[in-house]
């Protein structure tokens, strides 16, 4: 299926507020993927599809999920939203096309993250977050460190933006979101222990 064909496919299933997301979240992909040197195509097509599940109803998530042999964990079930991403991830190859692993990857880790994220996972992570349709307080800020910030400083800055805003509206936080920020902090700090040790 060409690009054309997926945009077109896509349209039909999804909401236009949706679909609008979607290619924002495209092109916001390939600008991230074109300042850290990732691969653009690839960018571009996780970022369309990246919400490609958002077609089923948020009652029939687990059902969906259950019928690919996706595993649901407790949160998922009491959260049945967030199977949106892993649904998604298979959804690329069932009717898109998509045989790209990397593409699934980033499209089933694009709501809560998750540990040893790929660079082409953290661009759709975040160009989810602050594609140009996004309209909340701190967005701004987050774009900003989007043209400006190391990979994962901008990673860090919008997984706690997203924990707070968890936290805020008395939800549950996944597991995989407090792996994701702890990774960042850890390699952060062994980073300045090795350059402490070089100084000695």
């Amino acid at each position: 299926m060409t690009l054309e064909q997926m945009k077109q496919e896509l349209e039909k299933r999804l909401k236009p507020s949706r679909f609008r997301h979607s290619l924002g979240v495209a092109e916001t992909a390939v600008k991230l993927a074109k300042r850290f040197g990732a691969d653009e195509e690839q960018a571009r097509v996780a970022g369309l599809l990246h919400d490609c599940a958002r077609e089923f109803r948020n009652e029939d998530m687990v059902k969906e999920a259950e019928k690919r042999g996706i595993a649901i964990g407790e949160v998922e079930r009491s959260m049945p939203l967030l199977l949106h991403a892993d649904i998604g991830a298979v959804r690329v190859r069932e009717l898109y096309g998509v045989e790209d692993p990397a593409i699934s990857q980033a499209i089933a880790r694009h709501t809560v993250g998750g540990p040893e994220m790929t660079v082409l996972d953290k661009i759709i992570w975040y160009a989810d977050m602050i594609e140009p349709g996004r309209d909340f307080p701190g967005v701004d800020e987050l774009r900003e460190l989007g043209r400006t910030a190391s990979l994962d400083a901008m990673l860090l800055a919008g997984l706690s933006h997203s924990i707070v805003f968890v936290v805020e509206k008395g939800h549950l936080i996944h597991p995989a979101t407090v792996l994701a920020r702890n990774e960042i902090l850890l390699n952060q700090m062994k980073a300045r222990q090795a350059e402490a040790k070089k100084e000695d």
